[in-house]
């Protein structure tokens, strides 16, 4: 008989950015060849959901978004809390993997980066990703609050059951926050670019661009729309 192995709860994130032309861009990232999961693959930064993630301090250092909100966007068949934990797992992993942080101050303003705040940013994410510091530690001692209504809950894909290594993960679109600029290369990236949906689809029919069908469905969702506020209006709340 054969075991169906449970699925993994994960969230990826689609940042984008306005093209220098016209449209807009998403930031895909190639994962490193060794990897277990998509090595050598072209995708979004994300990641499985952890424990500390739906924590009741954690999902307090959240903003713009309730628990039971979350659940509505996503179905009676997460609790509220695990729901929003979906988010929450969304704005740290595009942390970990590129440097990007989706979080606003305790009065709700948007974070303010000059080389001061960019070289604190950079100090955490490497004590973050060595294990010295949580990710709510970090939030808390900048007094930083989740930036959950960054997000927009654009699709949710679940691998095959003839796949061992499973996920059930959510994909989220965020336009790039101002004054950040994400990683080209990190722990789990070896490389990135910049490209809009149309020219990311022409590479991958062209052999160029790896990537597996959830990945190109996104962009293909995406290339339908022509400017990146369009984008935002139809997915976020």
């Amino acid at each position: 008989m054969n075991v169906v192995n449970k699925p993994k709860k994960a969230a990826t994130v689609i940042l984008l950015r306005c093209a220098q032309a016209k449209g807009f861009e998403v930031f895909l990232t190639r994962r490193s060849d060794g990897m277990p999961f998509l090595g050598g693959m072209y995708c979004f930064p994300g990641g499985t959901v952890s424990k500390s993630d739906v924590a009741p301090r954690m999902l307090n250092r959240c903003s713009g978004l309730t628990p039971k909100q979350a659940q509505q966007e996503l179905g009676a068949q997460f609790s509220p809390a695990d729901a929003l934990g979906i988010w929450v797992a969304a704005v740290r992993e595009v942390f970990e993997e590129v440097g990007v942080l989706l979080a606003v101050e305790e009065s709700g303003a948007s974070l303010r980066f000059d080389a001061l705040h960019h070289a604190q940013l950079a100090e955490k994410h490497t004590a973050l990703l060595s294990g010295s510091l949580t990710f709510l530690a970090l939030l808390e001692s900048e007094k930083l609050f989740c930036d959950c209504s960054h997000l927009g809950h654009l699709s949710h894909w679940q691998t095959p059951l003839q796949v061992a290594l499973r996920f059930d993960t959510h994909f989220f679109v965020a336009a790039l926050p101002e004054g950040q600029t994400p990683l080209a290369k990190s722990y789990e990236v070896a490389h990135s670019v910049w490209l809009t949906p149309d020219r990311a689809m022409q590479l991958f029919n062209r052999g160029e661009l790896p990537m597996i069908f959830p990945t190109f469905a996104a962009l293909r969702t995406l290339a339908d729309f022509d400017t990146l506020d369009s984008v935002l209006r139809e997915f976020h709340r």
